[in-house]
């Protein structure tokens, strides 16, 4: 008996979705998207202004960039995501449409929508692309995993009362509790 030949999709189908409707590509899987609660947008408007004022007040070369943004992590057809925030140093990555090839710094707020490809597919997808720094901030928790990729070090767990500091930016540390407030 032959197997059911599942559907490859390409960036082109997600150019093709009804405005508004959002979806990401993983090896040419589609995911859908629903539309993030107050607290996600939150964090990520915090997140964006805390790591945004830091690069700024040193002059920095880096550039933050919150969801939606198109992320064509693999440089081909079959991957696409929009991470909640992307912070991208190599401004050769940039063009119109978005980042092309690795963040340095990626942070993804979970919903539970999301929890199993955020901890898992992405981990790896992000991983394997050179991403050097990945969060997951889970609100529902109040936890946030920090993983150096860059060194391929062992993942670190934290409340959002806890000082988190950057793997990229030494002196960047981040206390999520009073961004709620």
């Amino acid at each position: 008996m032959a197997l059911v030949q599942q559907k490859s999709y390409t960036i082109d189908d997600i150019y093709a979705l009804p405005e508004g409707q959002r979806a990401e590509l993983i090896d040419g899987r589609l995911y859908m998207m629903a539309p993030p609660i107050r607290i996600h947008q939150k964090l990520i408007s915090q997140f964006t202004k805390i790591i945004g004022n830091y690069i700024d007040t040193r002059q920095g070369t880096c550039e933050v960039y919150p969801a939606p943004f198109a992320v064509f992590l693999n440089e081909d057809d079959l991957n696409y995501v929009e991470p909640d925030i992307s912070v991208i140093c190599d401004k050769g990555k940039l063009n119109d449409k978005g980042c092309n090839g690795a963040p340095d710094w990626i942070i993804e707020i979970v919903s539970p929508s999301t929890s199993r490809i955020d901890y898992g597919i992405k981990l790896f997808k992000y991983r394997s692309a050179g991403v050097r720094e990945y969060w997951i901030v889970n609100p529902y928790k109040k936890s946030v995993m920090v993983y150096d990729l860059e060194k391929d070090e062992q993942s670190n767990q934290y409340d959002f009362d806890d000082a988190i500091y950057s793997c990229i930016y030494k002196d960047l540390k981040i206390n999520i509790a009073p961004l709620l407030l």
